[in-house]
């Protein structure tokens, strides 16, 4: 390609709604251009990394042995009311109507549709196993879309489904995917962790998410440097304390703390550690009729040391406390008599449900809320201010450090950016769909299913997240634009310098090179400052001065200065410089 036939339209200044370092360059760069809020056109450079992108994910599924289709990105409203999601998806579900006021949705997923293809078609046992994939537009209509294709409401993604008999062979349908997307995320060239990630309501281990390492990721990632653990931090276990509970060293004593309704106030009014103090979280679960009236509320007290935090996720999983809800101001007055504040588990007007974190199990002589309006009660011991706790479970986020569940160090968090999930379905859609194939003695059994997906036009994103500087992206070889550019200086000027670009240019794409011929006449430094900006890897300049030396430079995006090499060196030492 040469940049005169080319579109290259890249900018000083990003614009004033672009927060995040991917958004911005890849507005500069002229990759992206938005229509609309979180809807971008791609322009014809950021098109060409999406494709470089979609031909490895494609390659590596087709190498696994799974097999593409494409289906509507408008679907039928009827599928997704079998199993329930039409109703139960929020606002994020784009859901439309025809001319004849049927209804519809713009997908943001396919399970109904891929179910329903795997129930006409997949009727017997000897058609199994099937991995259906295609790469196709996907729209969620987040309320608030943001950082550019990382929370864009219209966006790509790669999404496949397994198809077994069985348990087992689902099992093993998984771990071909979760190989394979190993293999698709070694060939992008990015750093990234396969963390264990939490299933759900499904229940089981078989999770895992893809996560582009980055600073300015959203997600936490927790892992341990000494071994192979990783998960994100809805999954990471926070194992029990080793070190039985203390003694009770301390009178129980109601405080005074005016003022303080924090444990960090009420520990730095104290002068006491932060974790010698309890929070208090209060909870409630409702049970409703039919009509999906709420006939019952059971009220819930979880208390969680004052440094730790509440994991949602594994709340959640203790039992009852499915569905959970932040109680209301009233029930909190009801049960304690009291305002968020000043919360504790001594002293209440009417009985809750008590869950207690596995470290608060094993502390002595803490520090809690005493029910009352600026007190706190210190001293507090179990056994002998209050019962022994019923319910012991793990409810927080671990902290770096803690010890990793594996047995082999410590946990470290990093964050990172989700690019891709591997996910055991199960049954949870042939059944609700009834998509069911006959085994070997002709009975009806549900498909066991998986799904898989690969945020496509994410990943560009993380990848420019991971790897940019101040002037610009550093794409990997991979999934750059272009991976290398000529720069010929004074090209209308001189004969040489053109004879030796145009020469280089031609022995680089007979050799399978995705080169690019700055052939625009830009003065050197926007010429230089373009490909900075927009990151191609490779450039070899060629200037008239060094050409009289017989030789030409060659500098790599991440280098400080160019190498100067033999115009007769150049092709060999460019193709062992790259990594495709």
């Amino acid at each position: 390609m040469k940049a005169s036939q080319f579109f290259i339209s890249t900018l000083k200044e990003a614009p004033a709604d672009a927060e995040v370092v991917s958004h911005k360059l890849m507005m500069r760069a002229g990759l992206i251009k938005k229509l609309g809020a979180g809807i971008y056109n791609y322009m014809p450079l950021g098109l060409r990394v999406i494709r470089k992108v979609e031909n490895i994910v494609r390659e590596e599924m087709n190498r696994a042995g799974a097999v593409e289709l494409s289906m509507p990105v408008v679907q039928p409203a009827e599928l997704w009311q079998e199993t329930g999601r039409f109703e139960k998806m929020g606002p994020e579900l784009l859901r439309i109507k025809d001319r004849h006021g049927r209804d519809f949705v713009v997908q943001p997923t396919s399970e109904e549709v891929i179910t329903d293809i795997a129930r006409q078609e997949l009727r017997s046992y000897k058609q199994l196993p099937k991995n259906f994939y295609q790469i196709q537009t996907k729209f969620r209509d987040e309320r608030r879309p943001r950082f550019g294709l990382m929370r864009g409401r219209e966006f790509i993604m790669k999404d496949a489904y397994s198809f077994d008999r069985d348990q087992d062979a689902a099992k093993a349908s998984y771990q071909v995917m979760a190989t394979a997307y190993r293999r698709i995320f070694d060939r992008f060239g990015l750093t990234y962790r396969a963390v264990a990630a939490d299933s759900g309501a499904i229940g089981g281990d078989l999770s895992e998410e893809f996560q582009v390492i980055a600073a300015t990721g959203e997600d936490a990632i927790v892992y341990c440097p000494q071994s192979d653990y990783a998960a994100n931090m809805e999954k990471a276990e926070a194992l029990a304390p080793v070190a039985p509970r203390g003694a009770a060293t301390q009178v129980l004593t109601k405080t005074a703390t005016p003022g303080k309704s924090t444990c960090a106030d009420v520990a730095d009014m104290l002068g006491v550690p932060l974790a010698t103090t309890v929070k208090s979280l209060v909870l409630a679960t409702d049970t409703t009729n039919e009509s999906g009236e709420i006939v019952k509320s059971q009220v819930w007290l979880l208390l969680l040391r004052g440094d730790h935090e509440m994991n949602e996720i594994k709340t959640a999983k203790v039992p009852g406390l499915d569905g959970f809800r932040f109680a209301t101001l009233g029930e909190i007055e009801e049960y304690f008599g009291c305002k968020p504040g000043y919360l504790g588990p001594i002293g209440l007007k009417k009985p809750v449900k008590l869950v207690v974190d596995r470290e608060v199990a094993v502390m002595a002589d803490w520090i809690c809320g005493a029910n009352e309006a600026d007190f706190h009660m210190t001293g507090v011991n179990w056994g002998r201010d209050l019962p022994e706790p019923d319910v012991v479970a793990d409810l927080r986020n671990v902290v770096a450090g803690d010890r990793s569940p594996d047995g082999k160090g410590e946990l470290a968090i990093e964050r990172g950016i989700e690019v891709g999930h591997v996910f055991y379905l199960g049954t949870k859609y042939s059944r609700a769909m009834n998509a069911t194939f006959l085994d070997e003695n002709g009975k009806p059994q549900p498909l066991e299913m998986g799904c898989y997906g690969i945020g496509v036009t994410r990943l560009p994103a993380a990848a420019i997240e991971q790897n940019h500087d101040e002037r610009g992206i550093i794409w990997p070889d991979a999934i750059a634009p272009f991976t290398m550019v000529i720069c010929p200086v004074g090209m209308d000027r001189s004969e040489a310098v053109k004879t030796t670009a145009e020469s280089l240019y031609a022995q680089l794409l007979a050799a399978g090179v995705d080169v690019i011929l700055d052939d625009r006449g830009e003065r050197p430094g926007a010429m230089f400052a373009d490909w900075e900006l927009i990151g191609v890897p490779h450039r070899v300049t060629i200037g008239d001065k060094s050409l009289k030396e017989g030789l030409v430079e060659y500098q790599h995006r991440r280098d400080a200065a160019p190498t100067k090499l033999a115009v007769s060196d150049i092709m060999a030492h460019v193709k062992g410089c790259m990594t495709v």
